[in-house]
């Protein structure tokens, strides 16, 4: 190994150095499918090196369910500006919830997922995963959206009454008043951070 970094050094070429030891997980897709990813990836999620090459992304997430309500988030953005990021709950090999924060790069912004390059940062150090019912996060995700309850409700097929009931259970069970609060007591970062608005 020394080698190889004394090598890398010596001839000023450090693209494979930094992708391979980068202290984020990294990981290049191709429609969805891991092609490739870095040593801090695998280790995140719980896998050995290697692992992970070829198998389908979806099984990084809590459920199918939530990979189906989240994977074409962000493809517009990275469509129009081809830059990306949110945070979201993801799941590690042996069925531990994490929070972390995903931004992403396509190498074909006309097709977003076709060909891309993401980086994952583990959030579990500032941002303790807080058990949630996949409705919660569903509409936790979509309050972060800056979408009104009604708005959420179109969005999920159920009752403005049924959003209403899930908000009210989401503060008493974080003891806030607010939804500002409810995002402060998921990491102390403002809601406008949880689910990408387009920055880059």
């Amino acid at each position: 190994m020394e080698t190889r970094i004394d090598e890398a050094y010596r001839r000023g070429e450090f693209s494979e150095l930094a992708y391979a030891f980068a202290p984020v997980g990294l990981v290049i897709t191709e429609n969805r499918v891991i092609r490739d990813c870095n040593r801090a990836f695998a280790e995140m999620f719980g896998y050995a090196e290697g692992e992970l090459k070829d198998q389908v992304f979806s099984m990084l997430y809590p459920s199918d369910e939530e990979f189906s309500n989240i994977r074409d988030r962000g493809v517009k953005q990275l469509r129009e500006t081809n830059t990306y990021w949110d945070e979201r709950i993801m799941a590690r090999k042996d069925g531990t919830l994490f929070w972390c924060r995903v931004r992403g790069h396509s190498f074909t912004p006309e097709d977003p997922l076709m060909r891309a390059v993401w980086s994952f940062a583990d959030l579990s150090e500032t941002r303790p995963y807080v058990p949630l019912t996949r409705r919660e996060r569903e509409i936790i995700s979509h309050l972060s959206d800056g979408l009104t309850s009604k708005e959420i409700a179109q969005q999920l097929d159920i009752s403005y009454r049924t959003v209403e009931v899930y908000r009210a259970k989401l503060l008493k069970k974080f003891g806030v008043s607010n939804t500002g609060g409810l995002f402060h007591s998921l990491g102390g970062i403002g809601s406008d951070h949880v689910v990408s608005r387009g920055r880059g």
